[in-house]
């Protein structure tokens, strides 16, 4: 499963029963010991991964475990992770799928309206990044791409500072998860940082995305820090838990992102495929809480 057929079964889960293993989990993650948490790195956690609980099955998890967030909510989720005196570190500006994108002129006109109609909203539940998308190729290439993305995005950052809302551009792999995908290297992604200008348009940095494209994830956070508005983790490969099974050190990951004064949010993107999905995001937790 991916975000893309997990935000679809969300949807479903949400407002419906959750399964007795489900209950299960979640009170387990509830009533286990918290945990005191360093507070160098601030913890959030994405939502689709876990399509088989309720949101707020997730909220009373992460607020178990110390995490701060829930991440990548559409608006009529806001209210839930609010209740739960959580915040939402990456908030949704638009409903289109991640496979179309600023790099299409045809949609400039529609994004420009929903990220116009969604920052002021999100500002005012406190919520101060926003997701976006390069979109596909479809057979345009890179020059004529970054030079379509900075057209559309331009003059919505004129929204987005005056509200105080960074807006965050996802980095995916496009070997594998995402074939076809535009902003799928850092060189490229970066140079689109650097066209627009504007310290309220940085990337969402997936380090899971980034290690099957090109690896070298410390020194390119050593580097490019300074470009980077949030980060994603997951194992590689699989996008599983984050523990010896995989091939990164998430712990050194983590201190370098700390050395570079980053003060933002990390969110776990990992899929679960133990049978008590909570307590893999609780491990999660205390191995990247350096």
């Amino acid at each position: 499963m991916n975000r893309k057929e997990a935000i679809k079964k969300v949807g479903l889960t949400t407002i419906g029963l959750a399964s007795i293993p489900s209950i299960i989990n979640t009170l387990d993650a509830k009533n286990a010991k918290k945990t005191a948490l360093k507070g160098n790195i601030n913890h959030s956690v994405c939502r689709w991964p876990y399509s088989q609980n309720t949101l707020e099955q997730v909220c009373e998890a992460a607020q178990s475990i110390g995490i701060k967030s829930v991440e990548l909510l559409y608006e009529e989720e806001w209210n839930v992770v609010k209740k739960y005196g959580l915040t939402c570190a990456m908030v949704y500006g638009s409903k289109l799928p991640i496979t179309v994108g600023f790099n299409d002129p045809k949609l400039h006109s529609q994004y420009f309206q929903e990220f116009s109609n969604t920052i002021p909203k999100a500002a005012e539940q406190g919520f101060k990044s926003m997701i976006c998308f390069s979109g596909n190729r479809n057979g345009i290439d890179d020059v004529t791409g970054l030079e379509n993305c900075a057209k559309g995005i331009e003059p919505i950052l004129k929204i987005a500072q005056k509200y105080d809302v960074t807006i965050c551009m996802e980095v995916f792999n496009s070997k594998r998860d995402h074939p076809d995908y535009q902003a799928d290297n850092t060189k490229w992604s970066i140079a689109l940082v650097e066209k627009l200008g504007s310290s309220y348009f940085k990337l969402l940095y997936d380090i899971y995305h980034m290690q099957i494209m090109e690896g070298d994830i410390i020194a390119t956070i050593q580097k490019y820090g300074k470009y980077f508005g949030h980060y994603h983790t997951g194992g590689v490969p699989g996008r599983r838990e984050i523990d010896e099974t995989q091939e990164l050190f998430y712990p050194a990951i983590m201190h370098a992102i700390v050395k570079t004064g980053y003060k933002g949010f990390v969110g776990q993107e990992f899929i679960p495929s133990k049978e008590e999905p909570f307590q893999s995001l609780r491990q999660a937790i205390q191995i990247c809480d350096v």
